[in-house]
């Protein structure tokens, strides 16, 4: 038996996260930062050049709608002393403003309400947990790394998470892509059939804002507007870490501490990187 002695050599593959951290390369493009710098004429060149518009001004100081970002990297290389790769993955969140960073006003005590109230839904789901994914029009990629998170890397099975192939029996609807024409009635359908309480998580920027894609006669630019989302998880597509980050965000599985304003700004000091 082969199989024994290979074992043995590798060792332990499956990640520990989220019991400690496991972060990616520095090299990896997890998501993008923003430095406390006011606007310069880079930054209106860069947000010319962004292909999804995701990049605004609020009062003269460059934001970033996380939502929309497809991570192209053309913001970093024409204005790298506004913006930053960083390798973070843990950027879901559970109200679609809190992906545009920085977040210019103050709002933890609605964020705690919000979350409180998610908290309340799924308290009921324990430790076992069936999710149901749905591709309401994706390009592929989102469906690539949603099927990794069951190999011997990510494991999601040992945290008690499966996926099911009937509605019936899921607690989480997982969807992806701009939600076309074609598959809104499919989608609805399966959001009905599901027993209460149930959690919506929308995964990729073509679910959450439509992406390159947009909104136009065979799409509806993203979930939000077909049904009700309890957590955006950003990416294009969003990694499996980001994937399992939106899970246990849903599921109150994650120290509040994650929730932190700094975590959730993607706001870094000028000269550093989120190593």
């Amino acid at each position: 038996m082969p199989w024994i002695p290979r074992g043995l050599r590798n060792g332990i593959v499956t990640s520990p996260y989220p019991r400690r951290s496991d972060r990616y390369d520095a090299a990896f493009k997890g998501t993008i930062d923003i430095r406390d710098v006011e606007q310069s004429q880079t930054v209106s060149t860069a947000a010319e050049h962004c292909p999804t518009q995701a990049i605004t001004f609020v009062d003269g100081a460059p934001q970033l709608d996380r939502g929309k970002c497809i991570l192209c990297g053309r913001c970093a290389e024409i204005a790298p002393d506004v913006f930053v790769i960083s390798s973070s993955f843990e950027t879901s969140a559970i109200r679609r403003r809190d992906l545009r960073i920085p977040d210019l006003e103050e709002s933890d005590d609605n964020l705690r309400l919000v979350r409180d109230g998610l908290t309340r839904r799924v308290r009921s789901l324990r430790r076992s947990i069936h999710i149901r994914h749905v591709d309401a029009g994706s390009d592929g990629s989102d469906e690539w790394e949603i099927a990794a998170l069951t190999n011997p890397v990510y494991d999601v099975q040992r945290l008690g998470i499966y996926f099911t192939a009937s509605p019936r029996h899921a607690d989480i609807l997982l969807v992806t892509g701009v939600v076309t024409s074609g598959m809104m009635q499919p989608l609805l359908h399966t959001f009905d059939v599901m027993p209460d309480p149930k959690v919506v998580i929308v995964a990729g920027v073509e679910a959450i804002s439509g992406g390159l894609i947009g909104e136009g006669y065979a799409s509806r630019g993203g979930v939000a507007g077909t049904l009700p989302v309890d957590v955006f998880v950003p990416g294009s597509p969003a990694s499996p870490f980001s994937l399992l980050h939106g899970i246990l965000t849903a599921l109150n599985r994650l120290p509040l501490r994650e929730m932190s304003t700094g975590l959730r700004t993607g706001v870094v000091q000028k000269g550093v990187r989120d190593e």
